[in-house]
């Protein structure tokens, strides 16, 4: 098991923390995607490592920005 924890940026409200769950949580091998609304913070727990770039485009997908 992995866990990793990224900063979203843009998100506002219920639907964005949806939106971005229901997209990274299609990402090959993710078996859990907890959004903290209030401090941007998205948590991803997977049976192996996923690559950066994956979570930057399903993030992308939903309408967000990584944070750098």
């Amino acid at each position: 098991m992995s866990e990793a924890i990224y900063q979203v940026t843009g998100m506002t409200c219920g639907h964005c923390v949806l939106s971005v769950t229901e997209e990274v949580s299609a990402i090959d091998g993710v078996t859990d995607v907890k959004v903290d609304l209030p401090t941007g913070a998205v948590t991803i727990t997977s049976n192996e490592e996923i690559g950066v770039a994956e979570v930057r485009t399903a993030v992308e997908e939903a309408g967000y920005q990584l944070a750098s």
